[in-house]
């Protein structure tokens, strides 16, 4: 007869609930930059809304900065450290992802971080490289590297926006409005403290603020 002390302990599996994993000001980044973007790229060959080209080609950039420090100084989800992965990870996720096997990922998973990465430097070489041709008399490789940092960033937004549509319909939900209300079904111990609102309000004032200066 066995020895019921010898008998594997089985944790019991945490119960999951809609938790708050994204903050508002990732939040509000996240779709600031997507109008931003839009913008620039729809305004982009008119002279008439020029004005709006730029403004929002600067606002990217403010962007841009603003997460590169609240990917180091961020709550837990939106750090760097929480979802960057290394290659072989990446590649490891993309097979079982193939398979239709890929694991669910309460942030970014390593495929989606390191698309966040190309995201984050398209828009910073577009951004700048706009900047440097405002004056109208940069040369003309600047301005060639200007449009292809922007086509490459429209076409990197493409893959990403089939990503999110692929990982949601394999994991059944809905990650669109995961970034609109910042939660999602985790366990209790995977969601964040704060919502940090208040960093929020102050980053849309921030914009409205240099979109009125600048007229």
């Amino acid at each position: 007869m066995s020895d019921p002390s010898n008998a594997p302990v089985v944790k019991p599996t945490p119960p999951e609930a809609e938790v708050l994993v994204w903050d508002v000001p990732v939040r509000v980044f996240h779709w600031l930059l997507v109008f931003s973007v839009a913008g620039a790229w729809l305004s982009a060959e008119s002279e008439r809304w020029r004005w709006w080209h730029e403004t929002l080609g600067y606002t990217t950039l403010g962007l841009m900065a603003f997460r590169f420090v609240w990917g180091w100084v961020g709550s837990r989800h939106a750090r760097f450290a929480d979802f960057v992965r290394p290659p072989s990870v990446v590649w490891a996720y993309v097979l079982k992802m193939l398979r239709l096997r890929a694991p669910r990922h309460v942030g970014h998973n390593p495929l989606g971080a390191w698309a966040v990465l190309a995201l984050i430097a398209l828009t910073t070489l577009t951004g700048v490289s706009g900047w440097l041709i405002a004056d109208g008399d940069a040369p003309g490789w600047l301005e060639e590297a200007h449009e292809l940092a922007a086509n490459a960033l429209i076409a990197t937004i493409a893959v990403h926006v089939l990503g999110v549509l692929f990982s949601g319909w394999l994991h059944r939900e809905n990650l669109v409005r995961a970034m609109l209300t910042g939660r999602k079904r985790a366990t209790a111990d995977q969601a964040i403290p704060a919502a940090w609102a208040g960093l929020g309000v102050v980053m849309v004032v921030a914009v409205l603020w240099f979109w009125w200066s600048q007229r």
